[in-house]
């Protein structure tokens, strides 16, 4: 990230609402349930799954976890109801970790339930690495209490993964494995992408060796090509993997995965909190806040 980059994210939070907003709109399938599965119905409908995302984590009240757990819930009811391809995925902070773990326990064992009505799937999301070891401890307990239909996220840019791949070794886990979005400290995350990019392989090569069904989730177009050559040379067939994309990124590279014959899996956020997850996604992508500070100035300008 540039300078000008760097200039660029500090100045976000400035940034007028319906600007983010407008610029957002591409990675957010909107405020409400419904509008979310009107955004999966055209993707289910394009030959795409998706995974449905409650906006909504770092919770301060026991209240907004319950709620968000109910949200998720209605989800699930919902995707039923109406035919979807479509799991959820669910941040820990979100439904209380920092809170009482308990609760969290608690929360998340209703979501994993009430999926597991429907036959569907729960995706436990990763945050940063201040969470990543009780993230993972609390996928184990859930997992070893008898519920299969849960799954969990690696991050090829922390050091401990390939680690935490051989502890999780014996639950054969359904992992996605994506690069990592967070800045964290040196000691404990790889800076250079190059080298993130071949740990990512190596999360790949490690799940496929204990049996896992593995989420492959990137954009980057040397990885995905390094992957599809993984997945021919072990013979693998279409029931053992997955590609997984953001809503609105890429998604011409997208249908051509499909037209190929994989399956995609598309993360599709919406709810009330569409604001402080813009502001994230565009802090996360520098291009993209340099197109709304041209935005911005174009505004100013008379």
């Amino acid at each position: 990230m540039t300078i000008i980059d760097r200039a660029i994210v500090r100045a976000l939070p400035a940034v007028p609402r319906q600007v983010v907003k407008r610029l957002s709109s591409r990675y957010i399938a909107g405020t409400t349930l419904a509008e979310a599965c009107d955004v999966v119905r055209e993707l289910n409908a394009q030959g795409k799954e998706a995974t449905l995302d409650v906006l909504g984590e770092e919770v301060t009240l026991r209240e907004e976890a319950i709620g968000l757990r109910d949200a998720y819930r209605r989800a699930l009811d919902m995707i039923e109801e109406d035919g979807l391809r479509s799991n959820v995925s669910v941040k820990l902070t979100a439904l209380g970790l920092k809170l009482d773990r308990g609760l969290c326990h608690a929360d998340l064992t209703a979501v994993v339930e009430e999926a597991a009505r429907f036959d569907n799937f729960v995706r436990i999301d990763m945050e940063d690495s201040s969470t990543t070891s009780e993230t993972l401890a609390l996928y184990r307990q859930i997992r070893e209490e008898g519920h299969d239909n849960l799954g969990v996220v690696l991050q090829a840019a922390l050091k401990r993964t390939l680690s935490d791949i051989g502890e999780l070794g014996d639950l054969r886990p359904n992992v996605r494995v994506c690069k990592g979005i967070y800045v964290e400290p040196r000691e404990i995350a790889y800076q250079e992408d190059e080298i993130i990019r071949l740990n990512f392989l190596d999360a790949l090569e490690a799940l496929f060796d204990i049996g896992s069904y593995v989420g492959i989730a990137t954009h980057d177009d040397w990885l995905i090509g390094e992957a599809l050559a993984l997945v021919e040379r072990r013979g693998l067939g279409r029931d053992d993997y997955e590609f997984q994309m953001l809503l609105g990124v890429r998604a011409e590279l997208g249908d051509e995965l499909v037209r190929e014959g994989h399956r995609l899996r598309i993360y599709v956020p919406f709810g009330r909190r569409w604001y402080e997850y813009s502001i994230r996604r565009l802090q996360e992508n520098p291009k993209i806040a340099g197109y709304v500070a041209i935005d911005t100035l174009k505004r100013l300008r008379p």
